[in-house]
């Protein structure tokens, strides 16, 4: 059981310092692990700090940091101005993480993302100059405005974590998340992403407005700049990377397992889905829920955490039979489907 001790320079788009060493194995600051209890301390101080900048949204933040420690990428979706972005540099901020952030546009280059071999003509020689995704976290704001060409620059990264440029391949460094972020509302320009590239998004959250009361508070308090700005490291980024690993060694029961396969099979059978969940969207909803667990100070998963995230795992990997269905629509039926499975006991 896990305890805690107490209960960016681009023609074609803004990216910020493009100029980053590719190499993940860098000399770093030396880190001292700490045990499973600090470990758990310290996310607790992540939860804790980022609801006193995004108030109100505990199941949001909760989601994301999910999803940061079972090392998958999240998709934000929602109308501008509700604390994607904040949310997503508040967490580099408090994790020490290096993030870089590209905001997105029709002219941006796969390129501008994963970098280029620059011509040096003192030396006759080609230097690589790396892009932003060469980070801890990567911050690709409004990524359906940039063209299909480019989105399909993250699906390698966020899927196996690598890149490949003029043949050669690149690790990235560990831990390396995306979060992205997109307006659902304003469709002029933008390229809407595929059912490939959604499914390489372990989450999509949707922020929402904030409650009359959290909004006044945020109209009070509002600092003279912005909060993430003066956040301190409350974490290291190497006990991001401790706390992954013990997220990959919580326990599962067989029961458990069963039923998660019960649930995507629900969606497969689903007179209203063309596709249902694939056998990857079941590993990922089975890894989001045994990060979910780790959150908790638990080492074993249990119903409720497949419950609670099969919405955010699911909802974007199945596609409805009706061309004119939305995507509330495709989540509201996974809710169906998971009030309807059995649950072990």
């Amino acid at each position: 059981m896990l305890n805690r001790n107490s209960d960016h320079d681009g023609s074609a788009a803004t990216v910020s310092s493009t100029d980053v060493d590719p190499d993940p194995t860098r000399d770093r600051e030396e880190h001292t692990p700490l045990t499973p209890a600090d470990l758990l301390d310290g996310i607790e101080a992540v939860r804790n700090e980022l609801q006193q900048v995004i108030r109100g949204k505990a199941d949001v933040i909760d989601s994301v940091l999910i999803a940061m420690l079972a090392e998958g990428s999240v998709l934000l979706e929602d109308v501008p101005g509700v604390g994607k972005t904040t949310l997503a540099k508040s967490i580099a901020a408090l994790i020490d993480l290096e993030f870089q952030r590209v905001q997105c546009t029709p002219d941006l280059l796969p390129a501008d993302i994963l970098g280029s071999s620059i011509f040096q003509p003192a030396t006759g020689t080609f230097d690589f100059r790396a892009g932003p995704i060469f980070c801890d976290l990567l911050i690709a704001d409004e990524i359906n405005r940039a063209s299909p060409r480019t989105q399909s620059a993250l699906l390698e990264s966020m899927a196996e974590g690598q890149v490949t440029i003029d043949g050669r391949r690149y690790d990235l460094k560990q831990p390396f998340v995306v979060i992205a972020t997109q307006n659902p509302s304003g469709f002029e320009g933008t390229f809407p992403l595929p059912e490939s590239q959604l499914d390489r998004f372990l989450l999509r959250l949707s922020m929402n407005y904030p409650d009359h009361d959290n909004e006044v508070e945020l109209l009070l308090h509002q600092p003279t700049d912005d909060p993430d700005f003066k956040l301190e490291p409350v974490m290291h980024r190497d006990d991001l990377v401790h706390l992954q690993s013990f997220v990959r060694q919580v326990q599962v029961d067989r029961k458990i397992a069963k039923y998660v396969v019960e649930l995507a099979c629900a969606t497969r059978r689903d007179s209203r889905l063309r596709v249902g969940c694939s056998p990857r969207g079941s590993k990922m909803l089975l890894r989001a829920s045994q990060a979910r667990a780790v959150l908790l100070g638990r080492d074993f998963v249990v119903p409720d955490d497949i419950q609670s995230l099969a919405e955010q795992v699911i909802g974007h990997r199945v596609a409805l039979r009706s061309v004119s269905g939305t995507s509330e629509e495709a989540t509201q039926i996974v809710r169906e489907l998971v009030q309807q499975t059995e649950v072990p006991v």
